[in-house]
């Protein structure tokens, strides 16, 4: 999926992760979106309002698991673009199962 993005956002750098890990992203407040980008490049393009590609989008619950598609550097980001309200995001991470 690719993207555009102009606002704040709340980034989480998550680092190395391997395919099959869970991001579990909790959403506290108003709906957003929540996008896992793949690499540095993917995040300059979203930060700048490029367009970039992310797996994710806007969740219908408070609490969304996001699995990782594949190994490498990954960046998350909530944020409201297109919607209205205010939101808080807290993140935890889980290994892929052997």
């Amino acid at each position: 999926m690719a993207g555009r993005n102009t606002m704040n956002f709340t980034h989480y750098a998550l680092g190395q992760m391997k395919s099959g890990s869970i991001v579990e992203v909790t959403l506290l407040g108003s709906a957003a979106n929540v996008r896992l980008m793949m690499d540095s490049s993917n995040f300059e393009n979203y930060r700048r309002g490029r367009r970039y590609r992310f797996v994710g989008g806007l969740p219908t619950r408070s609490t969304v698991s996001l699995k990782v598609p594949r190994t490498g550097q990954w960046h998350l980001c909530v944020d409201m673009l297109g919607l209205r309200g205010s939101v808080r995001s807290a993140i935890r991470t889980f290994p892929a199962s052997a």
